[in-house]
């Protein structure tokens, strides 16, 4: 049963299946597909001895192996699909990770980009900030830059701040020092 799955697998590139017979089909065909990487005659008659299917092998050699030459492991994929009505089994399809073209479309426009924090450090003296610039001279990041300017921002509202409550702490002194000018004057 299981190299009937595997060469059908692999010819497919996608099965639908319970989940018992796609763990132990995972362990089944994930060898094989380890051995097709290095395609010699002694490694096409061991895969052949494990599958006895010649176009599955013919397959396999030809058309899998080239794609999954730079993947180190984890060549398939279990995507559970839900219970069968009739028994209620959990049902799942088994694929090749590098034949979903869905999947691989969606996770190159998903791409990550650099995460942005704003965190303020401490402040570098100048000599340092020159060494470290000609060292490496190379333009800054655009959430380096936004955290400057949200750093430069934030003081100079903290002293915009300052500024108008020492212009309203003036005004009632300069008052009292009127009133203390007119008492003197009597």
């Amino acid at each position: 049963m299981l190299s009937n799955m595997a060469s059908s697998l692999i010819l497919h590139k996608r099965i639908s299946t319970t989940v018992a017979k796609a763990k132990a089909l995972r362990m089944y065909v994930e060898p094989l597909m380890t051995k097709s990487k290095n395609d010699t005659t002694h490694s096409r008659r061991i895969v052949f001895s494990y599958l006895q299917d010649k176009n599955a092998v013919s397959e396999l050699f030809r058309d899998v192996s080239p794609k999954i030459m730079e993947r180190q492991g984890g060549y398939t994929r279990i995507l559970k699909t839900g219970n069968r009505l009739g028994d209620n089994a959990e049902m799942c399809i088994i694929e090749l990770v590098d034949y979903n073209e869905n999947m691989l479309g969606t996770k190159e426009e998903t791409k990550k980009s650099s995460s942005r924090r704003r965190r303020g450090g401490k402040k570098k003296s100048g000599s340092s900030e020159k060494a470290e610039a000609t060292q490496t001279e190379q333009p800054k990041a655009e959430a380096t830059v936004e955290a400057e300017e949200a750093k430069t921002e934030t003081i100079e509202k903290e002293e915009n701040v300052e500024n108008k409550a020492e212009e309203t702490k003036k005004p009632e002194a300069d008052e009292t020092s009127t009133e203390d000018k007119e008492e003197n004057k009597e």
